[in-house]
Parts: C-alpha cells; structure tokens; sequence
C-alpha cells in the first residue's frame, strides 16, 4: 500500500509541476476511427471417422467443428481545449459448433456483447516528461449494454451503466487507467435492479519495434449492493488481455492474443473462467484526424 501511495504521489505531483492544460497542447475537432474489425475462422471436417474409432491418429477419429468470430470497434470522438467527448460502439460475437461422431451437435457461444457508450471528460492536466506523458482529469460515461442472441435458459443482458471518476489518458504508453464508482439499472430480470459497484481499469501500448506493438488491458469491477437480490448476481468479474499487433501491410494487422474473463457469483461457492487464444486478423482506418 505504501508503494503505491508513493506511485499516486508523483503522478500528482507531476501533474502540479505541469500546471494547467493549454490550448496548444490540444488537438481540436473530430476524429473518427475504425479501431479494429477484426474476423476469426476456423473449420475441421472429419469424414468416416465413425470407422476409425480404435486408429490411435487424432486426425481421423476427431469431432468435426468450426467456430467463428468477430469484433467491431467504431469510434467518434471530438477533441476541444478543455474536455474530451468520446463515443464508441463495440460489438464481439463468437460461435462454436461441434458435430460428434455419434450423437448430437452441439453449439456453444464463447463472446456475444454489444456494448454502446458516450463520455465526457475534462481535461485539467497534461504531463510531458513522466511515465512517456498523459492527460488528466475527472470522466463520466453513460453506456448500454446487450447482446445479439438471447440465451437459451435466460434472458437476454440489458443493462443501463454510468461511470464516473478520475483517469490518465492519451498517453504515448498509457492510453486509459482509470478508476471509478459505477451506477447500474439492470433490465435483464423483472423487476429491473438498481446496482452500485466500483472498478478500476487499464489500457497500456508498448512499441516493440517499427510495425510491432504490444497492447494490454484489464478491468475489474467490484459490486457493492443490489436492489433486488438474486441467484445471478456477481460479487466481482475481471478480464484481461494480451496481444501483440503485428502490421502486415498499411491497415492490416496480424495479432496473437490472449484473453482472460473470470467473476465469482455471490451465491456459488466456485468463480468462472474462461480463457481464449488465438491469432486475429485485423483491420483498422482512420476517417477524420483530430487536427
């Protein structure tokens, strides 16, 4: 605790020494950007391999499957002298199907959000000479979340959430690190559930090389209370990822990553996991620059 006592201390001292954030220092205007649409697709057909069932070649006695995914992340964000108006549309559905030998298929949905948010936040600081620079300033966010496809035995998430707080942004190294009180109204479940909770997240680049780029982030959210108690109600959750962006040519992207979602029920003795590798083929544009 007290090392990052410490830690606080100079930022925020950092962030005195810089004093107030000057109009030069901003870039003005709209910027709208492709962050990544990004589609992942793999297929194993296996035929007759009801034949070959005592064959020690895994090739020939596997299930035959195929699993899909996608991720689109669009952003508009306008850039003033003093604040910073974000707004972003994340969308990311996978599919797994499993055709046994014998028996029937099974289908299973490893990633269905959509998530829409617009935020404000005011820019009070700027830091050049620390930690690769940053700005710094209170945030609010208003977002909405669903998914595309209800589950089969629950209904479909949506969930109304606003967050607000304090973050390090727009940084060369630290592009988010944030932590916050969150306010959600739940409309999954009848009567809808009103639910307080904190979380602190973070979103980290590390240039490896010319076209190379290490990116990580990780968020954790802590529920507080809840309106309405239920067998589905989560005590916290926590994800992470890790990918490193190698550019292919221009837009294009190949990145192997690795994906960590885990939260712990307040009413189940055990906390899920769920663990996802693989290697995205990405795209990315920028409309419009923030001048």
């Amino acid at each position: 605790m007290q090392n990052w006592c410490k830690k606080l201390f100079i930022v925020l001292a950092a962030c005195a020494a810089a004093g107030p954030l000057h109009a030069q220092d901003n870039s003005r205007g709209w910027q709208v950007e492709l962050k990544k649409l990004a589609f992942d697709v793999t297929s194993t057909e296996v035929k007759h391999a009801e034949a070959y069932q005592d064959f020690s070649e895994a090739r020939l006695t596997s299930d035959s499957q195929s699993a899909v995914r996608g991720l689109f992340d669009m952003i508009a964000d306008y850039h003033a002298k003093h604040y910073l108006w974000t707004n972003e549309l994340l969308m990311d559905y996978g599919r797994t199907k499993v055709r046994p030998v014998e028996g029937e298929k099974v289908t299973n949905e490893n990633a269905d959000n959509i998530l829409l948010t617009t935020g404000y936040t005011q820019r009070l600081w700027k830091v050049d000479d620390f930690m690769g620079g940053f700005e710094m300033g209170p945030f609010f966010n208003l977002g909405y979340e669903t998914e595309f496809t209800k589950p089969d035995h629950s209904p479909r998430k949506k969930i109304l959430r606003g967050t607000g707080g304090v973050k390090l942004f727009e940084g060369k190294y630290i592009k988010n690190l944030f932590a916050a009180v969150v306010g959600e109204r739940d409309y999954t479940y009848h009567p809808a559930a009103s639910k307080l909770a904190w979380e602190a997240g973070v979103k980290v680049e590390q240039p490896i090389r010319e076209g190379v780029t290490a990116k990580y982030s990780a968020l954790y959210r802590k529920y507080v209370s809840t309106s309405e108690k239920r067998a589905t109600d989560l005590s916290y959750e926590f994800e992470a990822d890790a990918r490193l962006d190698v550019q292919l040519y221009k837009n294009l992207y190949l990145a192997p990553f690795v994906s960590y979602y885990t939260a712990k029920g307040k009413y189940v003795s055990k906390r899920g996991e769920n663990v996802y590798v693989g290697v995205s083929l990405s795209f990315s544009h920028l409309f419009h620059e923030a001048k």
